[in-house]
């Protein structure tokens, strides 16, 4: 399974990025993982996306489905052992998605109700993944 992170907006904060590396490491030991940062959502830039037709699209909304961390969990070990070979998240920036995005996206899932910077959203879906494969693994990092 490959999962692919689109992060809308610029990261100026490298503890961030730190942060960020971290968690892409640790979820390399269970899935292929590629990022896609882009600096401003604009029509031309969102076209030279690469993203398969068979691809599972998530866009992270504020109104989308909320989990829990062990839901969340058997959603992604669901969608692994369906056979879906790649999941694209898309994490917007400080403005949202444009409505073209939104309009594309199979699925919707909220992080939290609470409102934080994109750059922390980043984060907290990028850990949040490792966390769901620990899961799923019996890996005791969830404890």
């Amino acid at each position: 399974m490959k999962i692919h992170l689109v992060l809308l907006g610029r990261n100026r904060r490298p503890e961030i990025r730190a942060l960020m590396d971290d968690y892409l490491a640790r979820i390399r030991h269970h899935a292929e993982v590629e990022i896609t940062e882009i600096r401003e959502a604009s029509k031309a830039s969102l076209q030279k996306l690469k993203i398969d037709s068979g691809a599972t699209t998530v866009l992270l909304d504020a109104a989308g489905k909320q989990f829990t961390s062990v839901q969340f969990a058997r959603w992604l070990g669901d969608l692994r052992d369906r056979g879906v070979r790649e999941i694209v998240f898309f994490c917007g920036d400080a403005e949202g998605f444009p409505e073209e995005m939104r309009r594309e996206a199979k699925s919707r899932i909220s992080l939290s109700t609470l409102t934080m910077p994109h750059e922390f959203a980043r984060v907290v879906l990028a850990e949040q993944i490792y966390r769901a494969f620990a899961i799923l693994s019996g890996h005791p990092y969830p404890k």
